[in-house]
């Protein structure tokens, strides 16, 4: 530890049960998903009850965990070697995420470059269904509507979380505060519009012709693209909010704010991901449906 007797910089952590009740909640949850969806052990499909107890089981893992934490930095532990050890943690983090999104991105993209690869089978159906990407028939959503009003919400709001870090840095926690507020408001509108969306999406049925051959293909890959990184902007704002609760209540200074900065730069990967998914899944291989 860096108080006490103790000579060097690193952070010795005292014995934790956050990981065991983090393992156990985990399997739990797992274990309750599947019961949720198939059944297990005896217990019915369509019973929630196990997964929403290993959740609430992480839920408060996570805020022990996180706690212990920053109670650990203000306590001085957080030495500039230790800062280190926690910046290269993040930066492994975004890393590993960038990579989760890669793999969305390498199906839709092949199936938008190499789809006409298929039609050199020799059956029909193989033939006509991947004559075109996106599938003929399937009308998709127009970029210049909901899906620009989210872009730019989010490049606004990337404008905003830097006025922030650059505030807290220069000692200004009123310019913090209100920076990081106007963050969070922006990161809940981008949510709400895409909430809205999908209901527009799904009432208009824009992905479910039943006439269109590998529609069910292009909606999943759709979904699964802008609908997680929606959960990432969820986990991003409810991060922000953590942030903003602690510097109302007193935390960060301007040498030692690594949680806020670890919070910036989640937020700048979310929005650096929702320019590619624009770009390519709404405008380039999205606005030339049956073409």
């Amino acid at each position: 530890m860096a108080h006490g007797d103790v000579k060097h910089d690193y952070h010795l952590v005292n014995p934790s049960p956050w990981p065991l009740i983090g393992s156990i909640s985990a399997t739990v949850m797992a274990l309750g998903g599947v019961t949720w969806l198939k059944g297990l052990f005896g217990i019915p499909a369509h019973t929630p009850w196990l997964f929403f107890a290993g959740a609430a089981g992480v839920l408060y893992t996570m805020f022990g965990w996180w706690r212990d934490v920053v109670k650990e930095a203000n306590e001085g532990d957080h030495t500039p070697v230790v800062s280190i050890g926690l910046r290269y943690g993040m930066i492994l983090f975004i890393a590993s995420e960038v990579m989760f999104f890669v793999a969305w991105f390498w199906i839709f993209f092949e199936m938008a470059l190499f789809h006409h690869h298929r039609t050199l089978s020799s059956i029909d159906e193989v033939r006509q269904a991947w004559a075109t990407w996106p599938p003929h028939g399937v009308e998709t959503v127009p970029p210049w509507q909901l899906p620009l009003v989210n872009t730019l919400t989010l490049l606004l709001s990337g404008t905003t979380v830097t006025w922030a870090h650059h505030a807290l840095q220069t000692g200004d926690r009123k310019g913090a505060k209100i920076g990081l507020l106007l963050t969070i408001i922006l990161g809940v509108m981008f949510t709400s519009v895409q909430a809205y969306e999908y209901s527009h999406i799904i009432s208009h049925k824009y992905f479910f012709n039943a006439e269109a051959q590998n529609a069910g293909l292009y909606g999943s890959s759709f979904f699964m693209a802008t609908g997680f990184h929606g959960f990432h902007v969820l986990i991003g704002t409810i991060f922000l909010t953590i942030c903003l609760i602690r510097l109302m209540m007193g935390g960060f200074t301007p040498k030692q704010h690594f949680g806020f900065e670890a919070a910036a730069w989640y937020w700048h990967f979310v929005d650096v991901v929702w320019l590619f998914l624009f770009a390519f899944i709404y405008v380039v291989f999205g606005t030339h449906a049956g073409g």
